[in-house]
C-alpha cells in the first residue's frame, strides 16, 4: 500500500467516524499534497476543529516546517482548534495541539511516549 493510499484511507476512517458522531466533515482538496489548509475540518453547533491525519507506525512523528506553519497560520485565522490527529496501530487515535510539538531543524516533533502521556482522546475533544 502507498503511503498516500494509507494516508488517505486514515483520513476518511476519521472522517466518517466524526461524521457518525453528528459533525458536518469535509476532506481538504489536496489533502497530503499541499499545505494550504488541514486533511480534514469538522463542524457541529457551531463548534469547529481541523486536523492533520497522520497514521506513522513509528517511535515518534514529525511534520515539515512548512506544512506546520501552515496549519499554525490555518488556526490563527479561522480560530478553529487545529489538532495533529495520529492514529496509532493497536492503540487508537492522539490529538496533539500545534504547541505540544517541539522543533528541530527541519520539522516538528512529538515522540509516541509523549502524545501517550498527553492521552488526548476523540472523547476528551469532542
Amino acid at each position: 500500500m502507498t503511503r498516500y493510499n494509507k494516508g488517505a484511507r486514515t483520513e476518511r476512517e476519521l472522517l466518517h467516524d466524526l461524521h457518525g458522531r453528528g459533525y458536518s466533515v469535509m476532506r481538504g482538496a489536496g489533502s497530503g499534497v499541499n499545505s494550504l489548509s488541514p486533511d480534514l475540518i469538522a463542524v457541529k453547533e457551531g463548534k469547529g476543529f481541523a486536523f492533520e491525519c497522520k497514521a506513522w507506525d513509528r517511535d515518534s512523528l514529525a511534520i515539515e516546517n512548512d506544512r506546520f506553519e501552515g496549519l499554525v497560520e490555518w488556526q490563527r485565522n479561522t480560530r478553529m482548534e487545529t489538532y495533529i490527529a495520529w492514529r496509532m496501530n493497536g492503540t487508537g487515535w492522539y490529538f496533539i495541539k500545534l504547541d505540544e510539538m517541539k522543533s528541530n531543524d527541519r520539522s516538528k516533533t512529538i515522540s509516541k511516549r509523549r502524545a501517550l502521556e498527553i492521552n488526548r482522546t476523540k472523547e476528551s475533544i469532542l
